[in-house]
């Protein structure tokens, strides 16, 4: 892992722990008796350095001192990126390095690192949502993807911000184990193996947020709580009292996206929860997630999600015994996620992998061995 002045600490530390406990999982289990991993972080000189948190950590070595033998070579992200992207010599270092190794990756806006050494020309990339307009603009030969949690082309990878760099190193153990062995180290430490859906980066663009006015706040939860209830424009504008116009255009300023839209998310996360969680069947899903139809919960999944419902089910239920299943109501997990997050996602595309350049929205990985 290279790291410098100024960086995110959980850049660092998150890929780190997920490589760190693989290796620990694979000799607990007696699947090995060597380290899958050996960690090392790399500075810009060696010694002590301070993360943007204030928080020290330590290099093992000079980046310069480190010429071949790396299999794979992370680079941190954080505001000291600004600073150190025009380090000459260490672009160099980094050029010199993606000849090298088997996998060369970015967490966050360490992608601007790889950006200034013209690693990402004419490629397909990613970073933290706030940077992406950026990285666009500064680099743009880069074809930048803003609503990811990670690419990969050819051995170069790139990942959305802070966390998602976890769901990378995950994967990379997924690619190096195989599926068995990274599901049991997403549970030991409390990850999706997948994340829903390949879902988006939570940001402002592409998320829903809570309104401002009490009413329409309230609206949201009742949406929340009856996503099975007629939930048209006209039915929800009654009752708020506003006519059906300006209904809609006070929703949408408020709350960043259109009533029908929040409506759809609303209905597909909970299908999402209980496709998920229950053994109920599709039909039965999508009576009580409110859609019409099977086929338009699955025009929604597509759109939003990328994925159709069986799909979906097979990749992401949990195969829990029923006994041991969650009791709560999905609605109600959908209710607290909005809460919590003050978002829900909205997919607006769906990302098509070429022969030569996947986009790992669903962790759908190559059999590299």
């Amino acid at each position: 892992m290279l790291a410098y002045p100024g960086i995110q600490m959980l850049d660092v530390m998150g890929p780190l722990e997920v490589f760190a406990r693989t290796s620990r999982w694979l000799r607990d289990d007696g699947k090995r008796q060597d380290d899958a991993y050996s960690l090392e972080l790399v500075g810009l000189k060696r010694g002590v350095f301070r993360a943007s948190s204030g928080l020290r950590l330590y290099a093992d070595r000079r980046f310069d001192e480190v010429g071949r033998g790396i299999d794979t070579l992370m680079i941190a992200g954080g505001m000291g990126q600004e600073i150190y992207r025009g380090h000459v010599p260490l672009l160099r270092w980094i050029r010199r390095q993606a000849g090298w190794v088997r996998r060369l990756a970015s967490v966050c806006t360490g992608a601007f690192l790889l950006g200034e050494a013209g690693l990402l020309k004419g490629r397909r990339a990613t970073t933290h949502w706030r940077w992406c307009a950026h990285l666009a603009s500064r680099y743009p030969d880069v074809r930048v993807e803003p609503d990811t949690i990670f690419l990969r082309e050819g051995c170069i990878y790139t990942s959305a911000g802070v966390t998602a760099g976890m769901d990378l190193a995950l994967a990379m153990v997924e690619e190096d184990q195989g599926r068995a062995v990274a599901l049991a180290v997403a549970r030991e430490l409390v990850m999706f193996l997948k994340r829903p859906g390949g879902q988006a980066q939570f940001s402002a663009q592409l998320a829903v947020q809570l309104a401002e006015t009490e009413t329409l706040r309230s609206l949201q939860a009742y949406i929340l709580d009856h996503p099975r209830e007629d939930l048209a424009v006209d039915t929800l504008a009654r009752r708020v009292a506003m006519s059906p116009r300006n209904f809609a255009r006070v929703f949408t300023r408020e709350v960043g996206t259109t009533p029908a839209r929040f409506v759809t998310s609303t209905r597909v996360e909970t299908a999402r929860r209980l496709l998920e969680e229950s053994a109920e069947g599709v039909k039965t899903i999508c009576s009580m997630s409110g859609f019409a139809t099977p086929e338009a919960m699955r025009r929604a999944f597509m759109r939003t999600l990328a994925i159709p419902p069986r799909v979906y089910r097979e990749r992401f239920n949990r195969h829990q015994p029923v006994g041991r299943r969650s009791t709560q109501p999905a609605r109600d997990t959908a209710r607290a996620e909005l809460k919590r997050h003050s978002a829900l996602e909205i997919r607006h595309r769906k990302l098509v992998p070429t022969a030569d350049t996947a986009t790992f929205q669903r962790y759908e990985w190559p059999n590299a061995r």
